[in-house]
């Protein structure tokens, strides 16, 4: 267990080290418990069968449980799932419906957490900033759906909190509408000084 903490943990140093190395920073990474995974709205609603269907979700779920399953090796990664509810009548991710729940294949279990939104970012109106600030988050690993509108928001404002988080964002484990939507909010994100890669880059540790 404690080689593949380490060549895990050398992983995300070498993501964040290259991505900061491109900007010209130099940056010391000396907390290990400053690694979480946040997974942003993976819910019933947008595959098959509910009622905003985009663009190859299950390609972006398989990702998205690759990356769960390598973060649950390590009990010392916090682990976020943000699952968005709406009121009865609104007509998409209303509370207690099937369309709501998070996933059967990511479900959350219990000694991770869950935070509940009802707007866009999944800091708006949440805790989020409360719990990765209780837990020194100083490096996040993004996953989640829509790209261009929750996963986007999200990281944009994760920045204007100037939280000091370091943001990868795994692209193959996002989805939106349709590739061009999801190909152009990647390309916004990376704006952001987000580092952008591939489920396979953690994967192959």
């Amino acid at each position: 267990m404690r080689n593949k903490y380490y060549f895990f943990l050398m992983a995300v140093i070498c993501i964040s080290f290259t991505a900061c190395t491109a900007r010209g920073k130099t940056v010391i990474f000396n907390d290990s418990s400053g690694i979480a995974l946040l997974i942003i709205d993976i819910q019933n609603e947008y595959f098959e069968g509910g009622k905003h269907t985009l663009y190859n979700p299950l390609e972006a779920l398989k990702n998205a449980e690759d990356i769960l399953r390598r973060f649950r090796q390590f009990e010392s990664f916090p682990i976020i799932h943000v699952q968005h509810h709406n009121s009865r009548g609104a007509g998409f991710f209303e509370e207690g419906t099937w369309g709501a729940q998070i996933h059967d294949n990511l479900t959350p279990l219990e000694n991770e957490i869950v935070i509940t939104k009802r707007q866009v970012s999944s800091f708006a109106g949440t805790n989020l900033e409360e719990v990765l600030r209780e837990r020194n988050v100083k490096s996040l690993v993004i996953v989640g759906m829509q790209t261009n509108v929750c996963v986007e928001t999200t990281i944009k404002d994760s920045k204007m909190k100037e939280l000091g988080i370091r943001v990868t964002v795994l692209e193959d484990a996002c989805a939106a509408l349709n590739e061009q939507t999801h190909n152009s909010a990647i390309e916004h994100i990376r704006e952001e000084n987000v580092f952008i890669v591939k489920t396979k880059v953690f994967n192959g540790v």
